[in-house]
């Protein structure tokens, strides 16, 4: 998978979608994606293999269910295990619910 594929597949649940950040202010539900770290693995002085851990970022004022399993059946659907983080953002009023993923670029 690529970031580009990736950014597709999120397009595709139907939320405003914007890598890092949105231009102007949005309303609720929407979704950011951003590299956050990376590796790779090199051998013979070439980089072989690219690997971006990816940080999607649902926003939410209530909790939606709904909105995490649209996102969480394309991760399934893409083969792409995540780990799940959520925190309230007491001075935006809205839920951050995080999904760190990885793929092989």
């Amino acid at each position: 998978m690529t970031l580009s594929e990736l950014a597709k597949k999120l397009n595709a649940l139907g939320y405003p979608v914007a890598y890092s950040h949105f231009k102007s202010r949005q309303d609720p539900p929407y979704i950011c994606y951003l590299i956050v770290d990376g590796d790779t693995f090199n051998a013979d002085n070439t980089v072989l293999l690219e690997i971006p851990y990816v940080d999607i970022e649902l926003y939410v004022i209530n909790k939606d269910l709904v909105a995490e399993k649209k996102i969480k059946d394309m991760l399934k659907e893409n083969k792409l295990p995540w780990d799940y983080d959520e925190i309230f953002i007491q001075s935006e009023g809205v839920f951050k619910c995080t999904f760190s993923i990885s793929f092989i670029d």
